[in-house]
């Protein structure tokens, strides 16, 4: 049976690969916000309006995860260099 408990050095990955997806989407998701609605429409977006965010917030997670492939370690979906 495996441990359950991550070891420090692997729970530090975790964080930062976890931090950087979470701000990248954050990021690419109000980015979609700005695009979809005008600024001042930005928390009275209608439905059309919020897919089209959700899939910018998911294109944006792809191309990211797409670059990250051309880092330092193939193995991972982050542009982090010590994940």
């Amino acid at each position: 049976m495996s441990n359950p408990f991550p070891s420090a050095r692997t729970a530090r990955r975790f964080v930062v690969d976890l931090a950087e997806r979470v701000l990248a989407t954050f990021v690419v998701a109000l980015g979609g916000v700005f695009v979809a609605a005008e600024a001042a429409d930005m928390f009275t977006v209608s439905f059309w309006e919020g897919a089209a965010t959700a899939c910018t917030a998911a294109a944006g997670s792809l191309v990211e995860g797409l670059l990250a492939r051309l880092s330092d370690n193939p193995d991972s979906a982050s542009t982090a260099s010590r994940v």
